[in-house]
């Protein structure tokens, strides 16, 4: 397994990490992969279970955000409407949308002989980035039991860079694919935990930056073409936390991921589809309605401003660990591109 940033000696922010610095840090929080690699067949898919109870009948408060709108996911307009969560996040490429989709109802309707019986159907969140460079996108290789196989072997620990979704991605014209941090926000109230994990398709290597260091740029001229820098993809955020959030402040706190975005030098490029999913732990929402009101418990609105500086550390963090965690592929028409650590090792740079 290839070192993390922290192990090259890189300190992302000021805030501490949780214990494995992973989304997984939030309590309930699981991560599963199936990678399909061999040949032109460089993809996968990765799947975060937010509990692991019925999430269809005990939701979590839940929200999305579109920095920009080049992508193709399932589930964000109710997401954003109602504000709750009731399926597992599904993340795989573009064309793998449709068998992701139909794996979470079947895994949905396998636990709630109700749903379209009693009460109303369910809604699948589904992300996805574009592979296509690395990946015959046109094969359509992610099938139902692809996904399936990622739900159930979710897990606290799981695998960054090359795996799941991540197999065949892009970041900053080198290889991308998972990546995942964590923060502690500590408040009068407790300590809490925000954990993020990117699934990272985009940027142009002159523009990587690593905590300031314009890395990029050094690395540009030693070893790319014009046409191999160009801006191909997208980003998926997955944003967990167990922060006592509304609706409302959670999607405040999904809104500045932009920010670790930025501080790695992505300008939100035209083509590329960065989009922001997150729920908070803190609050469930029972499926059934009750004759009493709901309680919902929020942080004051001053608290706001430690969670905005965790999500933007660990976004930050998130892309970097994508990209050093990378391991090398060749895939479709021979296609490939270098690592980040062997680019690193290969013209005797450090970070």
């Amino acid at each position: 397994m290839n070192k993390s940033i922290r192990d090259h000696g890189v300190t992302i922010g000021f805030m501490p990490p949780g214990k494995n610095n992973t989304l997984t840090d939030v309590q309930g929080v699981k991560v599963g992969h199936h990678t399909l690699s061999e040949g032109s067949q460089q993809t996968g898919v990765t799947a975060i279970l937010p509990h692991g109870r019925n999430l269809f009948r005990e939701k979590l408060i839940a929200s999305s955000h579109i920095i920009n709108g080049f992508g193709k996911t399932t589930g964000t307009i109710q997401l954003n409407e109602l504000g709750t969560l009731e399926t597992p996040i599904v993340l795989t490429n573009t064309f793998g949308v449709g068998a992701a989709f139909d794996a979470v109802v079947d895994y949905t309707l396998k636990n709630n002989p109700e749903i379209g019986r009693e009460t109303g159907t369910v809604n699948p969140v589904i992300g996805e980035c574009n592979d296509m460079w690395l990946n015959d996108i046109r094969e359509r290789s992610v099938q139902k039991e692809h996904i399936t196989e990622a739900l159930d072997n979710a897990d606290v620990d799981f695998e960054e860079g090359c795996v799941g979704a991540g197999t065949g991605m892009l970041c900053y014209s080198m290889k991308g694919g998972i990546g995942s941090a964590s923060r502690i926000v500590e408040l009068a109230a407790g300590e809490f935990t925000i954990g993020v994990l990117t699934l990272t398709n985009f940027g142009k290597l002159s523009d990587l930056l690593i905590d300031g260091n314009p890395i990029g740029q050094q690395l540009k001229e030693k070893i790319l073409s014009k046409e191999d820098e160009k801006d191909r993809g997208s980003v998926m955020v997955i944003i967990a936390t167990d922060l006592p959030v509304s609706e409302r402040q959670l999607n405040r706190i999904l809104k500045r991921s932009v920010t670790g975005l930025s501080r790695t030098g992505s300008i939100i490029g035209n083509g590329s589809g960065e989009v922001v999913i997150g729920f908070s732990t803190a609050n469930e929402i029972p499926h059934e309605k009750s004759d009493t009101p709901l309680t919902l418990r929020m942080i004051h609105e001053e608290d706001m401003d430690q969670a905005f500086r965790a999500v933007g550390e660990a976004a930050e963090e998130a892309v970097l660990e994508s990209l050093v965690k990378a391991t090398p592929i060749i895939g479709r028409d021979g296609h490939e591109r270098p690592t980040l650590t062997d680019l690193l090792e290969t013209h005797n740079l450090s970070l």
